[in-house]
């Protein structure tokens, strides 16, 4: 039996494995639980993050508006499910105008580490780069220095320090829809200065895993097993009909975080409802947080469908852990 370290939190989302279900993953019946309406200006909500806040649930959700203008929101739910979306974006504080300038911003996480929930995006500064701030009450959110030089996307930050240091993984990428990108780890002392960039994994040429041969990014914040970090991430294969999305799952070193201990060779879930065929985006399951009960092992992952709305699924830890290391990519796979 596999352990999650960290808090319980026994009101999370949930419902059983349904009988005869192949998957490791399955979805909320319900789907999608936020709409693209959801507020009376938008195109689209997906792609965004939750977290226990107070006696409920707060969340940073991206909502691209009837001018297609991308931004982040803050939200509020008692049961995590049915959520009361703020209906104008986040106003960001700050020392330095200059970082202040809005661009635009889209696919946020959203992460508590020590005493406050630190938000992390995808900024644009000049190209997209990796913003980041902090909130204690999802009222007033200060925003610090960007963590990188454009192009970066992805920036999802471990929800403690490593080695005494804050730790984050990205994905380095262009200026447009990428057609490659690859995984890897930074450190830093204070959340300005990042550096040990490290190699974590990249894309799979073979045929035995195909469906993250074209990009791969990291998804939700890593959770914090006895077995190692388990990250489920985002992996890309551009079809015939343009780019697949798809989720996968890998583990990585507790210390050594840019250490891979298994990564799995087939996929967790993929596009397959109407609602993750169909839209802005046809064929996207992007997941991008997970809400996680220490006690149970029970994990709801959050996710966006078809660039379009917000889907709901859920696994345990046993599932993910059991299936990356049945199905982990070896050496004879290459």
């Amino acid at each position: 039996m596999s352990k999650i370290i960290g808090k319980n939190l026994p009101n999370i989302p949930w419902q059983e494995k349904p009988a005869g279900e192949r998957m490791p993953v399955w979805r909320y019946d319900a789907n999608p639980i936020i709409p693209r309406d959801a507020i009376p200006t938008s195109n689209s909500i997906f792609n965004s993050a939750v977290v226990p806040f107070e006696d409920g649930f707060a969340g940073v959700f991206r909502c691209d508006s009837l001018g297609v203008s991308m931004d982040i929101f803050v939200g509020f739910s008692k049961d995590a499910i049915h959520w009361d979306i703020n209906p104008t974006p986040i106003k960001f504080e700050g020392e330095d105008p200059e970082i202040l300038k809005r661009e635009y911003r889209y696919d946020p996480r959203v992460c508590f580490i020590e005493d406050r929930y630190y938000v992390t995006w995808c900024n644009g500064y000049h190209g997209p780069t990796i913003g980041i701030a902090y909130t204690f009450d999802f009222k007033t959110f200060v925003q610090c220095e960007n963590a990188f030089l454009p192009y970066n996307r992805n920036g999802v930050l471990f929800p403690r320090k490593i080695n005494g240091k804050f730790a984050m993984l990205s994905r380095p990428s262009d200026t447009g829809h990428t057609p490659f990108g690859d995984i890897f780890f930074s450190q830093s002392p204070d959340l300005e200065y990042w550096g040990h960039h490290r190699y974590v994994m990249g894309t799979y040429k073979g045929d035995a895993s195909a469906w993250q041969a074209t990009k791969i990014g990291p998804g939700p914040c890593p959770i914090e097993t006895d077995e190692g970090w388990l990250l489920i991430y985002h992996g890309v294969l551009n079809t015939c009909n343009g780019f697949v999305y798809r989720m996968g799952c890998a583990i990585l070193d507790i210390d050594e975080p840019w250490k891979v201990k298994y990564r799995s060779k087939f996929y967790i879930l993929a596009p397959r409802e109407q609602y993750e065929l169909c839209g802005d985006v046809p064929n996207v399951t992007f997941p991008c947080a997970t809400l996680t009960d220490a006690e149970t092992g029970r994990i709801a992952i959050y996710y966006g469908c078809a660039d379009t709305v917000t889907g709901l699924a859920f696994t345990t830890v046993d599932e993910l852990v059991q299936w990356t290391k049945d199905h982990a990519l070896t050496d004879k796979d290459n």
